[in-house]
């Protein structure tokens, strides 16, 4: 039973971290942390590392926070923890390496999840400013821009 509570639990982060992430993007990023949500969508820099960068530390730190105290006896901080890290894992190679393209992989990447989480985050970025946005998820975006066209 414990086997699979601890799924659940991990299973639930993960997903609840999409909401996390698009809430996060929209009223945090494009709220009044803006300033260092901008150099994303901006690029007047010449770094490889972004400004934008610092929310994975945040996210890391909440992460290593809970198997810690998965380690000193809140057994549920293990799949707590683990379903942060790896919605963090999911949305690195989504995000930094399929859609912007900071590490060369998956460039051929083409099939229908692929064209419409690109198209969608496409359509985020068309906003220069942090108003006006829209398509502020990551891996669950809505059904129109999986449609042809």
């Amino acid at each position: 039973m414990n086997t699979l509570i601890w799924i659940l639990i991990f299973v639930g982060t993960f997903l609840f971290m999409e909401f996390m992430a698009w809430f996060t993007h929209k009223y945090i990023m494009h709220g009044f942390l803006w300033s260092l949500h901008r150099d994303h969508h901006h690029k007047d820099h010449d770094s490889w590392f972004e400004r934008n960068d610092a929310f994975f530390i945040f996210y890391a730190i909440v992460s290593m926070s809970l198997f810690y105290s998965g380690a000193n006896g809140f057994w549920y901080g293990w799949p707590l923890g683990f379903g942060i890290l790896a919605y963090g894992i999911a949305y690195f190679f989504v995000h930094d390496i399929f859609i912007h393209q900071r590490f060369k992989f998956f460039r051929n990447a083409n099939n229908w999840y692929a064209k419409g989480v690109r198209r969608a985050h496409k359509i985020h970025h068309k906003h220069l400013g942090k108003n006006d946005g829209e398509c502020f998820g990551m891996l669950f975006v809505p059904f129109k821009y999986f449609k042809k066209g």
